[in-house]
């Protein structure tokens, strides 16, 4: 008969911990990390995103997978993916249960390093739990797919253009930062410096979800690297975050409701660019939209390209009208500023979110990618406003 000291708990008694022999402090707190990872299991439904990833396994290994390589693709990204979140969340799992039974020695042994350790693993615990509460909290109708983001130059000049580039890099790390695939669809260069607008598409789940609270005009506030005279500039940019169309979504657009021009890419290029008639832009006509894509090499692939943005903008045109519709019906407008954040690299250093008041003191890091605290806080106050416009 094994010692109750010994014997490792099942994954059914977790919830109750009761082989956790600490303070009372510590076992409150792991209960409440417990519960936490209880309710994340419940809302991603670990059984069905088992058998999920088992049924992905099926149809990678078809020999016949590769006949679609777009097709094989998808399956292989979900494959990943989904084995991913079912091995972190496991993981945290098992990691909750290691951490209790390494206090419980500490606390017997009176052992200092052993507790000094298990103190980290709570802390680095808590932290990987909230933000992976973050991803149940995704749970819009489009928020699983990949994001296709528009940045755009606003207010203030040459400085404006600087500073979409600057953002459009920021996403760029982002993406890098955590192996997620981007493509870039078009620039439109700037004459003195930085660029017009530049659309590109980060391919993962919950891309769209995740980054569409980052749509919103973001103010840069430094000393003007294109003034001679070193004044403070304030500067402007736009961030549109649409999600990517599929199939299922019958945007239905008919030949005759659009006109395709085509021209010479511009900007720096390499084989295949500038050389050619490649690039297409596509006018809605009854809309007025305008989308343009040129970073592809031939005419054919730039259309698609550009088709699927127009998909995109037009589903996010009908998703607004019904939102319109809704809050018209609520007698209340939309909760969502326009200015949603400010960068200040002079006379002091900050980046605070206008909405949620989230703040970083180092500029540098954010612009270089790490703005996953800043998503996280996004994502939390959207649900919190959802939820007060509900109620």
């Amino acid at each position: 008969m094994p010692s109750p000291r010994t014997e490792r708990p099942t994954a059914a008694a977790v919830g109750r911990l009761p082989w956790l022999d600490v303070n009372a402090d510590v076992a409150a707190d792991l209960k409440d990390l417990d519960a936490t990872l209880s309710g994340i299991e419940a809302a991603l439904d670990i059984d069905q995103l088992r058998a999920q990833v088992a049924q992905l396994q099926e149809q990678a290994a078809r020999p016949d997978l590769w006949n679609d390589v777009e097709h094989a693709q998808q399956v292989n990204s979900k494959l990943a993916h989904k084995q991913g979140d079912l091995r972190r969340v496991e993981g945290l799992r098992q990691r909750l249960e290691d951490v209790a039974v390494l206090y419980e020695l500490a606390e017997e042994g009176a052992d200092e390093s052993a507790r000094s350790e298990a103190e980290m693993e709570r802390d680095r615990l808590r932290k990987e739990i909230a933000s992976l509460e973050i991803r149940t909290l995704l749970s819009g109708e489009y928020d699983e797919r990949d994001a296709l983001v528009t940045i755009r130059s606003e207010a203030g000049g040459v400085d404006a253009a600087d500073w979409a580039e600057m953002l459009m890099r920021m996403y760029l790390r982002w993406a890098e930062r955590h192996g997620y695939p981007t493509e870039v669809y078009d620039i439109s260069f700037a004459e003195e410096a930085g660029i017009k607008s530049a659309t590109f598409v980060v391919k993962a789940p919950f891309a769209y979800g995740t980054l569409s609270v980052e749509q919103g005009t973001h103010r840069l506030v430094r000393i003007s690297p294109f003034d001679n005279q070193a004044r403070r500039q304030t500067s402007f940019a736009g961030v549109e975050v649409l999600p990517v169309t599929e199939t299922a979504d019958h945007v239905d657009i008919p030949e005759n409701e659009i006109r395709i021009d085509v021209f010479r890419s511009s900007g720096p290029g390499g084989q295949s660019v500038n050389t050619t008639d490649s690039a297409v832009r596509i006018t809605h006509l009854p809309t007025g939209i305008v989308v343009s894509c040129q970073n592809e090499k031939s005419q054919i692939q730039n259309r698609a390209a550009a088709m699927r943005v127009l998909q995109s903008r037009l589903l996010e045109r009908k998703r607004q009208e019904q939102q319109a519709e809704l809050d018209a019906l609520k007698g209340e407008g939309s909760s969502w500023g326009n200015q949603m954040r400010s960068y200040v690299l002079h006379p002091y250093q900050m980046v605070k979110d206008l909405r949620t008041g989230y703040e970083v003191g180092n500029p540098a890091t954010v612009l270089d990618g790490d703005i996953d605290g800043f998503l996280e806080a996004g994502i939390r106050w959207r649900r919190q406003q959802q939820a007060r416009v509900a109620s």
